[in-house]
């Protein structure tokens, strides 16, 4: 037995609540959909009429927003109002690492989990869903519970309606730049939670187009642990074959055969084998850093340690490829300018978040270069948040570079020492050496971090090559 759904609120219009809503909205048009935000800039992207203005950029989603935008997807401010009328509620907030207190560093802040409770206890009316859809720690569902359960009795002690509530776990399992085919055909659904009848009434929202044998039920913690571990065992496999990158290059041997030879025993698989400059994206780095955190909570500190380990590994990818771009360039870089291609933490995105782009340009700039910066989907003020206000004027004795966004790839490499290629678009795979040649510095080099670059074309037109993992070219 399942509950009558008529109306969805989602609070957070980010990453998470906008794409997962809009395919819910795509795929049950009976049912009305706000998704609500107090960021009243963001709310006015997803509202624009045109579709290149929306704040998230993802394959296929601008198709689903037309279809579905202002006939059963709504996107809004007003929080009281569309809590108030919502029959199930997703949480769908940022969960940042905390940056100071008790677990700074590690353990998950969730003031914003905690606020929508508030929000939900205080606005809510009659019998609720709460479904949580954030990345969170386990256990938080009983926070949720114990601030809910506060405001039922504060209003059955003044003598207004009863509010009851049902949470379940429902994470996410996205990848960025693929986040809609993933909601549209799914690896798995997990719904963790105690109440049946509320358990079943999400599952028939998914059973319009995802199969029963898909959809997988659990107890709340377990819902809520899965989504960590299946982050942290994703990360761990970036980092492995990342920290065979430099035996690769030392032995003559190339890591992309090696991630062949390994990915086709069935017992390992061929997924999330591509090396690189380490993983980013919001989640990998935070999910892990709280799940070390849980554990030396618990006492598990081998555990923690296993697990610290994959975040060590992925730091040190990022300073060691600093390092080889300076040793390659005679030892310096100082007042060099390198071309950098990509800032999104991969293709298909413009997220940057914990992108391993921002910690190589820091690190390149300390050098003191000049960077020019392109990115098909990132813009200069996401870039500016991250590397700061570019210092035209900065003191003479100061050694750090500057850098500059750039409007094209032809743009990016004028007058450039060295082509570095950070993140794995498309646009990369046939660059054109001919004409970068005329324009380059000689001797000019490329860096390639992400195995995307065609080699022969560059060292055709007298490129020095640097590819990682592969001892061939190193």
């Amino acid at each position: 037995m399942e509950k009558k759904i008529r109306k969805i609120c989602c609070i957070g219009a980010g990453y998470v609540g906008g794409p997962s809503m809009a395919v819910i909205a795509d795929r049950c048009p009976y049912l009305d959909i706000n998704v609500i935000d107090k960021n009243i800039e963001r709310i006015a992207k997803w509202n624009s009429t045109n579709l290149e203005e929306l704040p998230i950029y993802e394959p296929g989603l601008k198709e689903v927003i037309k279809r579905v935008r202002n006939r059963n997807l709504f996107f809004s401010n007003d929080l009281e109002k569309n809590i108030a009328e919502a029959d199930m509620i997703f949480i769908s907030v940022n969960t940042p690492t905390k940056s100071r207190g008790i677990g700074a560093g590690q353990a998950s802040d969730l003031k914003w989990i905690e606020s929508c409770a508030r929000l939900i206890g205080e606005h809510s009316i009659g019998s609720s869903i709460i479904v949580e859809k954030s990345t969170i720690p386990v256990k938080t569902a009983q926070t949720i519970k114990s601030i809910l359960d506060s405001y039922s009795f504060k209003k059955t002690l003044d003598n207004e309606k009863i509010k009851s509530f049902s949470i379940l776990s429902n994470p996410e399992f996205l990848a960025e730049g693929t986040a809609i085919s993933d909601l549209e055909n799914p690896d798995r659904v997990l719904i963790g939670g105690e109440d049946e009848m509320a358990i079943n009434t999400l599952k028939e929202i998914y059973l319009n187009w995802i199969k029963g044998s898909k959809i997988i039920t659990t107890d709340l913690w377990s819902s809520e642990l899965s989504k960590l571990i299946a982050n942290a065992f994703l990360a761990q496999r970036i980092s492995s074959i990342n920290s065979i990158t430099p035996l690769c290059e030392l032995t003559g041997a190339n890591i992309n055969d090696v991630a062949i030879a390994i990915g086709m025993d069935s017992r390992i698989g061929k997924y999330f084998l591509n090396s690189g400059p380490g993983f980013g994206g919001s989640c990998f780095k935070k999910d892990i850093l709280n799940l070390v955190y849980i554990c030396n909570h618990y006492g598990l500190i081998e555990v923690a340690d296993y697990w610290e380990k994959v975040i060590d590994i992925n730091n040190w990818q990022q300073k060691r490829l600093t390092r080889i771009i300076v040793e390659k360039l005679f030892g310096t870089i100082s007042e060099k300018k390198l071309a950098i291609l990509g800032f999104a933490f991969k293709a298909n995105t413009n997220d940057i978040r914990e992108s391993p782009a921002i910690r190589i340009c820091k690190d390149l700039l300390e050098e003191g270069c000049y960077l020019n910066i392109f990115d098909p989907k990132v813009n200069e003020l996401q870039i500016k948040e991250e590397l700061g206000v570019n210092d035209k004027d900065r003191l003479p004795e100061t050694n750090r570079g500057s850098w500059v966004f750039t409007s094209s790839i032809t743009q990016a490499v004028n007058g450039a020492d060295a082509i570095v290629v950070l993140t794995d678009w498309s646009e990369f795979n046939n660059l054109n050496f001919e004409n970068f040649s005329k324009i380059m510095r000689s001797p000019s080099w490329v860096f390639d971090t992400r195995n995307v670059v065609n080699v022969k074309a560059a060292k055709l037109y007298g490129f020095k090559v640097w590819k990682l993992g592969d001892g061939s070219t190193n």
